[in-house]
């Protein structure tokens, strides 16, 4: 529910009956001042001068006349008052924090979602893993930034359908094979005796396989006839004949045991996968008749789209060698998914890099007559202090490498502040802090922006990290048991006139405002906003905290402030939720 669109129709309502309809303001508007001394909402009185041809001061007073004879019909407005060109609105915090109260208590867990959805079916496509392929730091954002995304439509009212995509039949697969068993490659076949031996776990068998695709990118740069038996290969492959075919299907396994592996560890949930070689005989089918159509042609024996005069360049389809490309495969379950799911739009997340190649797959998809939207949200590079990775040539940070050094990282300091925990419970906690730390790192900034990863910082229980943010629901905790007091009595008989502290009204001005957030989260596709607001609001309570006293606060006063701190909890476990992040009870 978003608490402050009622108050918004409300002061809209009486402003435009002033007005006597010589114009009308839309409650787009009305804007939060930057400063809570100024008030809480603030209607700029610029646009309206020009319609009645007198200065925003002259306006800006006359609406606080006229205003202030219905002031009984603002009921939700404490005080109004006009500053220069800008007539400011102070709101009756102790009807702000009851309708807060009353959301919180109705269903906790659904504070701050709305409808705006209207349950339209959009599907979401991310992790976007390569079998074949190590699983690194930069696939971490992906799948951190599409189930955010996931979780952030459903807040705001869509039928979201988090999907995972799988690329297991392309040229790097051949690449991968091709050096796999190349009769040079000693590595392999070292590992191939040991794996004999049993007791290789999926993330080794997953690793194994990454450094294989790596090595054989510079072994096909030093070797003359490489290109053609990787072409060989795929052919193979793709006709699911012979030895090489056979290799895929084994190797393959190892991959998506890896990645099923991750999923777990990450607790992201997928509604359904596909895997490329379930849609790839369907593509070439749909390549052919395409062909005969004239909607594809040939260009220098490969197959193309030729979208030129759509300012979209040429996309290709099939090779001169007859073998796929990323097309041959995505139009088919772009077909699919329409039809399956009846979806309004499709959405993909994928790297900026491949910004025109959706363009491109979109306007195919429009030439054969759909007419539902397809997406593509970019978003930017992860970087390490040291510089970019490439899993081409193998300089990369392997999600296990990270995860395991950040596993480490808290779970030592996690020991070192809790002698007097079990090992069983540091796992739990330090699983905790370094996956929310993972998750956090990777959309705590807008989707465009490049991030360098530094897992020192990353980690850190002061600064803009997930860890504040849970040792914050933490420390909330901690007070609420020392309170001791029956959690129906804190929120139901609570008396809020004893909220009158000038920290407490910014507090409730914020928990009012985490709604807001969850709809520009959506409308923009941008986590960062949420984590951005759970940053200040964690802040202010800190701030709060140290400044006002809870428990040694008189009874009736104590009570009212632990009603507060327990909806901000409430507010901060809700966002980290919507962020794939659990909150922690102890710390």
């Amino acid at each position: 529910m978003n608490i402050f669109a009622n108050i918004k129709k409300e002061i809209v309502k009486q402003v435009n009956q002033a007005l006597d309809r010589k114009v009308a303001i839309k409650e787009a508007d009305l804007v939060f001042p930057p400063d809570s001394k100024m008030g809480d909402i603030s209607l700029p009185c610029f646009g309206l001068s020009k319609e009645l041809k007198k200065s925003p001061n002259d306006i800006a007073q006359m609406l606080l006349t006229e205003l202030s004879s219905c002031a009984q019909e603002l009921s939700s407005v404490e005080s109004m008052v006009a500053t220069g060109p800008y007539l400011n609105f102070t709101l009756d915090k102790g009807q702000l924090v009851k309708k807060i109260f009353a959301e919180i208590k109705k269903c906790p867990q659904d504070f701050g979602k709305n409808k705006v959805g209207k349950k339209k079916r959009v599907m979401i496509e991310y992790s976007n893993g390569n079998t074949h392929k190590e699983y690194h730091i930069g696939h971490l954002r992906n799948i951190s930034y599409g189930d955010a995304v996931n979780h952030i439509l459903a807040a705001n009212g869509f039928d979201a359908i988090p999907v995972s995509y799988i690329n297991d039949f392309g040229i790097h697969v051949a690449k991968t094979l091709w050096w796999l068993y190349h009769k040079e490659n000693e590595t392999a076949k070292n590992f191939f005796e040991n794996f004999k031996k049993g007791g290789i776990t999926p993330g080794e068998k997953g690793r194994f396989l990454g450094q294989m695709y790596a090595e054989a990118t510079k072994q096909m740069e030093l070797k003359s006839q490489a290109k053609e038996e990787v072409g060989l290969i795929m052919k193979q492959v793709e006709t699911r004949k012979g030895e090489y075919y056979k290799l895929w299907k084994e190797t393959r396994k190892w991959s998506i045991e890896l990645f099923d592996q991750i999923y777990r560890e990450l607790k992201v949930h997928f509604r359904e996968v596909f895997y490329e070689n379930e849609v790839i005989e369907e593509g070439f089918k749909i390549v052919a008749d395409l062909y005969e159509k004239h909607i594809l042609v040939k260009s220098q024996g490969a197959v193309i789209a030729n979208l030129e005069k759509y300012n979209l360049g040429v996309l290709l389809f099939l090779r001169s060698d007859g073998t796929a490309l990323y097309p041959v495969a995505d139009l088919p379950l772009a077909m699919l998914k329409f039809k399956k799911y009846k979806l309004h739009k499709s959405i993909y997340v994928v790297d900026i890099r491949q910004g025109l190649y959706f363009e491109q797959l979109s306007k195919v998809m429009e030439l054969l007559g759909y007419k539902q939207e397809l997406m593509h949200l970019g978003y930017d590079f992860v970087k390490l202090p040291e510089g970019m990775m490439s899993s081409r040539t193998g300089n990369i940070v392997t999600y296990q490498e990270l995860s395991e050094k950040m596993l480490a990282n808290a779970k030592t300091e996690t020991r070192n502040k809790h002698e007097d925990w079990t090992e069983n419970k540091i796992d739990m906690v330090g699983k905790q802090i370094a996956y929310g730390a993972m998750k956090f790192e990777m959309i705590k900034v807008s989707r465009d922006k490049t991030i360098t990863f530094d897992i020192e910082k990353a980690l850190r229980f002061d600064g803009y990290t997930a860890a504040y943010l849970q040792y914050t629901c933490a420390r909330i905790n901690s007070i609420l048991r020392k309170a001791d007091v029956v959690e129906t009595r804190l929120i139901a008989s609570v008396s809020v006139k004893n909220l009158v502290e000038t920290k407490e009204h910014d507090l409730i001005m914020k928990l009012a405002k985490y709604s807001l957030a969850v709809e520009l989260a959506g409308t923009n596709y941008e986590p960062s906003e949420i984590a951005k607001y759970l940053f200040e609001l964690a802040q202010q309570f800190n701030d709060y905290y140290h400044d006002v006293p809870i428990l040694k606060a008189p009874e009736e006063i104590k009570l009212a402030r632990l009603a507060l701190i327990k909806a901000v909890k409430q507010v901060i476990a809700n966002g980290l939720t919507l962020l794939g992040i659990e909150t922690i009870e102890e710390m």
